[in-house]
């Protein structure tokens, strides 16, 4: 959602404030209305986390989700366990991660 705004806004990834909030929940209302999905996968907490840290750089968080990258790989290898069913969302104010399952939008048939 982010990523979209700044690109329709022309900005640099980091430039967006606690200002521009309004206009990115517009943002994510539209993308969710577009996709099908519901706002509440996309929290209004993080959107705000999102744009008030600016440029700053997690790296604690880049470990993270480098370890559990792996272990998926590893998964996928060995073909033991179930693999993460495509998005994790990882909270650093938190340091909680939540798997969501998303299925695929249906794709029309043609004749």
């Amino acid at each position: 959602v982010l990523e979209s705004y700044e690109l329709s806004e022309g900005r640099e990834p980091g430039e967006t404030t606690l200002s521009d909030l309004p206009a990115v929940l517009a943002q994510r209302k539209d993308m969710c209305d577009r996709m099908s999905l519901s706002e509440s996968q996309i929290p209004t907490a993080l959107l705000e986390r999102l744009l008030a840290a600016g440029k700053k750089e997690h790296p604690p968080v880049c470990a993270i989700l480098g370890g559990i990258l792996g272990q998926e790989v590893i998964k996928s290898i060995s073909c033991k366990g179930d693999p993460i069913k495509n998005f994790f969302y990882y909270d650093a104010a938190d340091g909680k991660g939540i798997m969501e399952d998303i299925p695929p939008t249906p794709v029309e048939q043609f004749a």
